[in-house]
C-alpha cells in the first residue's frame, strides 16, 4: 500500500470536473516554478521522480520541499511512480519513447491499487500537480500518470500542463 502521509479529507464538491496539473522544472528557476504553481492555485505538488534529486539544487527533495512549504504548498514524493531505472536506461540508449511509455504503462499496472489510493487521498481532495524534470510533458512519464488518474476519476478529469 502506498503511504502518502495525509489524512483523507472530504472530497472537493464541484459541478466542474477536477483538474490535475503537471509541470516540469527543466530550464526553469525556482522562482518561475513556484510562480506557476501559485498562479494555478496548486495546494499539493506530487513529485513522481523515482529518485528525487537534481543537479539543480533547488529541485532536490529537501530544498524543493522547503521552498514549497514557504509558499504554502504541500510536497508529497511518490517514488513508486518514478520510471524504473531499466526503462530510463533503455530510453537513454534507443530514444524510443513509444517503447518507454508502453513499458511504463505496464509497470503502473503492477502497483495494485496505489494509484487509486493516491487519487482518493490527494487528487480528489486538493488542487494537485504532478512534477518531474522534463519540461515537455510528451517526453515525460508524468503524462502517463495523469492519464491513469483521469481513467480512475471517470468523471471528465482535466489534465493541464503548466
Amino acid at each position: 500500500m502506498l503511504y502518502l502521509g495525509k489524512t483523507p479529507k472530504v472530497r472537493r464538491h464541484s459541478v466542474k470536473p477536477i483538474t490535475v496539473f503537471t509541470i516540469g522544472y527543466e530550464e526553469r528557476t525556482i522562482d518561475e516554478f513556484l510562480g506557476r504553481l501559485k498562479k494555478h492555485g496548486i495546494s499539493t505538488l506530487i513529485d513522481v521522480r523515482e529518485i528525487p534529486y537534481s543537479r539543480k539544487r533547488d529541485f532536490s527533495k529537501t530544498r524543493i520541499s522547503e521552498h514549497l512549504r514557504s509558499a504554502g504548498i504541500n510536497y508529497v514524493h511518490v517514488g513508486k511512480l518514478g520510471s524504473p531505472k531499466e526503462l530510463r536506461e533503455k530510453l537513454h540508449r534507443d530514444k524510443d519513447y513509444d517503447s518507454f511509455f508502453d513499458g511504463y504503462r505496464a509497470y503502473l499496472e503492477t502497483l495494485n491499487g496505489d494509484m487509486e489510493e493516491m487519487y482518493r487521498e490527494i487528487i480528489a481532495q486538493d488542487v494537485s500537480c504532478f512534477m518531474c524534470m522534463e519540461r515537455d510533458p510528451l517526453k515525460c512519464h508524468r503524462l502517463i500518470v495523469a492519464k491513469k488518474v483521469k481513467a480512475i476519476d471517470g468523471n471528465g478529469l482535466v489534465i493541464t500542463h503548466i
